[in-house]
């Protein structure tokens, strides 16, 4: 089944074809992913949310897959700008294959001070969530700071082509595309390497541990992550330390809640919450860190653990205004979304917050395969006309098939 597609197929359907091409009954399935085989049968047949980030692991490793062979990336035809985003995956790919730190680069005209230029536009495109800017202008951006890298001007330009791999991975990450944000990490940890700097490895071990838990490799993914915590401890009274530390153990927080492990988690999670204390609301390396943003990763790993109250709980002492960056207001915007449409009588809340999303980050909310499930499973809820109508239009715009 190929990965991309302007044809919506739900998750169950997926999940059905790839049970029945090994043979296996739904109870043999639902045995091996650790769940029960009433909700295996309910996913399948589209009467359950499958927005679960956690149980989507699960499933995927019980037939022996990648999470996104299952979610798919659905290019949403009815937004010119995502499909942009989507066409220009390809070329990005090849990029990052070719930057290898270690190797020499090609021939450039562009001297450091355009490319410093040109990367803070790019960092503002990937904050805007405006991916099909940013994955247009990386390619070249990556291969014109990699051509430096032999030059008199080697530190500087080995400091843009870390960052270039860095929004390469956050951008690939959020259209979908996990194994490609894994390689971007890893050029991303190799020129951190290359630079020689501990808080700048650490930085990039936090992007690898991501990529890794949106691989599906929860293990792998709180590995990277506590073995950073451990290599930053000594540099704690340098800037920037304490907001990278504590996005790790977001990671590892979250990580942990993937595997079951609810205590280490929690430990996880408190270091966070108490480094996000200490440190207020950072903007430092376009982490922003700080107590807004530690309250939205607890609220998807309160989701994800099947606890929407206490996501709910949590939104209401968020102001995610604070950040200032689209990106991470919509993923407020979506996680209350998932939550309220697990509650019931809250389905209209549900969906007036996708919509909030969509006003403020329609890219990323169209590629989104978490969204893209909880508005699938919001239309076949009872909503009010008004809502009912928004949501088709919505669905509509996000790919997502809607039965008259």
């Amino acid at each position: 089944m190929p990965r991309y597609s302007n044809i919506d197929i739900a998750i169950g359907e997926r999940i059905r074809i790839r049970r029945l091409l090994r043979g296996w009954s739904i109870r043999h399935a639902a045995s091996r992913a650790g769940i029960s085989h009433a909700s295996w049968s309910r996913i399948e047949r589209g009467l359950q949310a499958f927005d679960n980030r956690f149980v989507i692991a699960d499933i995927a490793t019980a037939l022996e897959c990648a999470p996104v062979e299952l979610t798919g990336v659905l290019v949403p035809a009815a937004d010119l700008r995502a499909s942009a985003a989507q066409a220009g995956v390809r070329a990005l790919r090849e990029a990052l294959v070719s930057v290898a730190p270690s190797e020499p680069g090609g021939t450039t005209d562009r001297d450091l001070a355009e490319l410093r230029q040109q990367m803070s536009s790019v960092r503002d495109l990937r904050e805007r969530c405006d991916y099909a800017a940013a994955v247009r202008l990386l390619p070249g951006l990556l291969r014109h700071s990699h051509a430096q890298v032999g030059g008199p001007t080697r530190e500087g330009a080995l400091r843009v082509l870390r960052e270039a791999c860095f929004v390469a991975y956050s951008s690939l990450n959020a259209l979908g595309h996990p194994a490609e944000a894994w390689l971007a990490a890893e050029r991303c940890h190799e020129v951190a390497g290359a630079i020689g700097d501990k808080l700048l490895m650490g930085f990039a071990a936090y992007a690898r541990a991501c990529a890794a838990t949106a691989c599906g490799s929860f293990s792998r993914g709180r590995t990277l992550a506590e073995d950073a915590i451990d290599l930053l401890e000594p540099l704690s009274g340098r800037p920037g330390v304490i907001e990278v530390v504590g996005q790790l153990h977001l990671s590892c927080g979250y990580s942990y809640s993937g595997l079951r492990r609810n205590e280490e988690s929690g430990d996880h999670m408190a270091a966070a919450i108490n480094l996000g204390q200490r440190v207020g609301e950072s903007k430092a390396f376009g982490l922003f860190f700080g107590p807004t943003n530690v309250n939205i990763w607890r609220m998807a790993r309160a989701n994800d653990s099947g606890e929407p109250a206490r996501a709910v709980n949590i939104s209401e002492e968020t102001n995610p205004a604070i950040l200032g960056a689209a990106m991470r207001i919509a993923d407020f915007h979506i996680e209350l979304a998932r939550a309220y449409g697990r509650l019931k009588g809250r389905e209209g809340d549900a969906a007036r917050q996708l919509l909030a999303a969509e006003r403020l980050a329609p890219q990323h909310l169209h590629t989104s395969s978490i969204a893209r499930e909880t508005a699938r499973h919001l239309i076949t809820k009872r909503l009010s006309r008004s809502n009912a109508s928004a949501m088709k239009r919505l669905c509509g715009r996000m790919g997502v098939a809607v039965s008259c």
